[in-house]
């Protein structure tokens, strides 16, 4: 099938959904346009502060959107193109898009507090602990996982003929590698990399203690963003994967506690021009190459009799954890919880901000779907991401795929498309690493003051909690390859989306608004995940993974935790309400 048709019925069917799904859920739980928000009730001009919709949209979709919708699309391809797009698609509407617009409204209706806040509210303080710990957790496994990725895309080589390298396309740089001559892939977004990380302090700079002019400063970030693409192609920064790993976690460790304007925010904003030119690149590429006569070259279904998929198992539940943040994201709710419900000026823009991003983010591992599904064949995709022998390269996988329909699709040589796509991914990848470790260290400090009543001053100190997190992460990754830290990361992340709709299902009940969307994704979701974590606890035994194994099991324990609650609060809620009937 031709891959143009099927963007464009997958995008009609995500704009029906928004009309007129989110719309029925807009009404059931209550959006009151005439009710004040804690943005403008608290507005105190530094974390509660009134926003206009479409500026919010901008920074809540740059906050959710990450790498994950890219590399577990890429990775769930193999199951067949079929199940990979019925799965973002069903996913994405009906359980990803109603997790982030739910947890947001009731996030601005408890006075701009936390999920997290919400479940202590409903399921008591056991409640409120697990989801803590829960979110740490998952924050470690995330940042681990986007640790090796972002290794292996910095460091990505390709034959010249992949990228049909020829005399018009010259100047990039060659390496010798096991005795064959390679394009420097990763070598141009390490350069970039390196220059925009360094200059992130003048646009830092420039925003908040110049105050220059918006357009000025933008126009300031695209000039960094493609300058130091154009410096990496002639300097091509060449280190092996070890080497990236350490630097990367001493840039993120300082991150994590110096002021936000320093380096994270500035970085975030020039990230950002990139990030919106690649969404809009991807969805050009995939029209164009679909009128130029591109065709899916994925099998509709690769599963044996078993229903299974080779180095991923059972369609049922790996499918769903493999996919992930594609459809939906539990990572989303601490977003909505922390900081965009704090900006929300009007409850109607909460339907936009909520179900619209998550849709949008849905469009984009939609995009990845096709793009190397139009962009390679079958075996070239299963040599890069699963080969026989050597590591697994999902990065490059997807660049090569845009390089290809940008090349099919507006004639874009396809080494600039296949450097683009590595770029795109690695301004994706290092960004939620950055946010995410200071996330942590946020939610850490939050767990110390929640099981101590005077926690010590050392537990109390940004930089001893962020030296913990940093702790966990390497821990896993330096054990780990993400190829197996993947469908533990997939797991946890969905289960979290479970136990958000879970909070927001009670608070619902509790107000005696109809839950039924939120409880049947929910149940789902929560079948599903245990169900993974289960199987896995079996793989990672005969893998002789030990860090996984722990891992797996203190997840479990926490989920049946939260299960265990939730059923408590539901036959309390039960009781009291025909006790009142009785009355």
């Amino acid at each position: 099938m031709n891959i143009a048709i099927v963007m464009l019925v997958s995008g009609m069917a995500l704009v029906l959904a928004y009309r007129y799904y989110s719309n029925y859920i807009s009404r059931a739980v209550g959006v009151d346009s005439n009710r004040p928000t804690p943005a403008t009730t608290r507005n105190d001009g530094v974390d509660y502060v009134p926003t206009r919709p479409l500026v919010l949209f901008g920074h809540h979709f740059a906050a959710i959107a990450a790498a994950g919708p890219i590399v577990g699309p890429t990775l769930a391809l193999y199951f067949g193109f079929v199940p990979a797009w019925l799965w973002i698609m069903i996913g994405v509407v009906f359980i990803g898009a109603v997790h982030d617009f739910t947890a947001l409204f009731v996030a601005v209706r408890e006075g701009g507090r936390s999920v997290a806040e919400v479940a202590r509210k409903t399921l008591g303080k056991a409640g409120f602990t697990f989801y803590i710990v829960f979110a740490i957790v998952l924050c470690l496994l995330v940042i681990a996982a986007f640790l090796q990725l972002t290794a292996v895309a910095l460091t990505s080589l390709l034959p010249p003929d992949d990228v049909s390298l020829g005399a018009t396309t010259g100047g990039i740089h060659l390496l010798e590698h096991d005795g064959v001559m390679k394009v420097q892939i990763g070598g141009v977004a390490s350069m970039s990399v390196i220059i925009m990380t360094v200059l992130a302090p003048f646009i830092g700079w420039m925003i908040y203690k110049k105050r220059a002019n918006l357009w000025l400063i933008t126009a300031v970030a695209l000039v960094v963003s493609f300058g130091s693409i154009l410096f990496g192609y002639y300097y091509p920064v060449t280190l092996n994967p070890n080497s990236w790993i350490i630097i990367i976690t001493c840039y993120v460790f300082f991150a994590s506690w110096i002021p936000v304007w320093i380096v994270l925010q500035p970085r975030d904003f020039v990230n950002a021009q990139i990030l919106y030119l690649g969404l809009a690149s991807m969805v050009v590429g995939v029209l164009g190459a679909g009128i130029g006569g591109a065709v899916i070259n994925v099998p509709a279904f690769n599963l044996d009799e078993a229903f299974s998929a080779p180095n991923l198992g059972l369609i049922w539940p790996f499918l769903f954890i493999t996919i992930a943040c594609g459809a939906a994201s539990g990572a989303h709710g601490l977003v909505c919880g922390g900081t965009s419900c704090k900006q929300l000026s009007n409850e109607k823009h909460a339907r936009l901000i909520g179900y619209g991003g998550m849709l949008l983010e849905g469009l984009l591992a939609l995009c990845v779907i096709l793009l190397i599904s139009g962009g390679m064949d079958f075996e070239k995709y299963k040599n890069l991401v699963y080969p026989a022998a050597g590591a697994s390269n999902a990065p490059l996988a997807f660049a090569l795929g845009l390089g290809s329909v940008l090349e099919t699709g507006v004639g874009l040589p396809k080494v600039f498309g296949t450097i683009w796509g590595i770029l795109l991914l690695e301004g994706f990848l290092v960004t939620t690493i950055d946010t995410l470790v200071r996330l942590s260290r946020y939610l850490l400090e939050e767990f110390w003051v929640t099981v101590l009543d005077n926690p010590p001053a050392w537990l109390k100190s940004p930089i001893t909690n962020s030296l913990l997190i940093v702790a966990g992460f390497l821990s896993l990754t330096f054990t780990n390859a993400y190829l197996k830290i993947w469908p533990i990361f997939g797991a946890a992340n969905q289960l979290l989306a479970a136990l958000t709709l879970i909070a927001v299902t009670a608070w619902l009940a509790q107000k005696a608004k109809t839950y039924w969307f939120t409880a049947i994704p929910a149940a789902f979701m929560v079948l599903t995940t245990l169900t993974s974590l289960v199987i896995l606890l079996g793989r990672y035994i005969r893998l002789e993974s030990w860090t996984l194994l722990v891992t797996d099991i203190f997840l479990l324990g926490l989920a049946v935790g939260v299960v265990t609650l939730t059923f408590r609060y539901f036959f309390n809620l039960r009781a009291n309400l025909a006790a009142q009937v009785g009355k």
